[in-house]
């Protein structure tokens, strides 16, 4: 069994070394990530400069480009053959509901089951003003999740998304599968300006609330529940076909 870690916040993060031990004991690991913090860069890839690799030391090696960057050149040019799973993370702050279109560490999973290799992102959800974090509870949930996916293989061109609470492991009140839920930010844009009088911009606002059932991915997860979300790569609304075809726009 050879398992490719990788990430969005970067070779050196805490939460990457807690992965790499979750999964130590269970194939060949091999980590391609990026070299520096690439968050909220979704599926970006690098076009139109070049990418270095550098080796950190055995089967570890950072890329200078985005998390989709890092797990394209592992499963193209970096390992010497196709691992057998992917596994993203373990991210520091959760990437539920709507966060997936953002989370690089969503990409990065999701590039390889574009590459029909099973693919698991996993987050540990920080609350804000956070100053301890669970990450042995996180790496629990990963050896066990990883070590099921193992055994039981995800379908083709499914991702598997995994959100672990910020608790203690005896008090995480199990796991549940749960879709996506609807996340709310506060729509903030900071306006400035630098000391040559030109306007500059942050944007992002603090989280708000979830949509949707109290069964969703989010509110489970802020209430103590690891979530499990299969993702498919098909983003076809297919209960709105027939509303498209009703435009009349096709051909008579």
């Amino acid at each position: 069994m050879r398992i490719l870690l990788s990430n969005d916040d970067g070779i050196e993060a805490v939460g990457l070394q807690a992965l790499a031990r979750a999964v130590a004991d269970l194939g060949e690991v091999w980590t391609v990530a990026p070299a520096t913090e690439q968050s909220a860069k979704s599926h970006s890839f690098t076009m139109h400069e070049p990418l270095r690799v550098n080796q950190h030391g055995e089967r570890r090696y950072s890329v200078t480009g985005t998390p989709a960057d890092a797990v394209y050149l592992a499963l193209h040019g970096v390992l010497p053959e196709r691992p057998d799973l992917v596994v993203s993370g373990i991210n520091r702050g959760s990437n539920l509901g709507t966060d997936v279109l953002y989370s690089g560490t969503v990409a990065a999973a999701r590039e390889a089951a574009a590459h029909d290799v099973s693919a698991v992102a996993i987050s540990l959800h920080v609350p804000d003003g956070s100053t301890v974090l669970h990450w042995e509870t996180a790496v629990g949930v990963a050896a066990k999740v990883v070590a099921e996916v193992i055994r039981t293989p995800l379908p083709r061109g499914v991702v598997l998304n995994v959100n672990v609470p910020n608790l203690p492991a005896a008090e995480v009140r199990g796991m549940r599968v749960a879709p996506l839920a609807r996340r709310r930010y506060f729509p903030l844009v900071q306006e400035s300006l630098d000391p040559r009088g030109k306007r500059y911009y942050w944007i992002g606002g603090p989280h708000e609330r979830f949509d949707g059932d109290p069964g969703d991915d989010g509110p489970l997860c802020l209430s103590g529940w690891v979530t499990l979300t299969p993702m498919t790569l098909d983003m076809t609304a297919h209960e709105a076909l027939g509303a498209v075809r009703a435009l009349g726009l096709e051909p008579a």
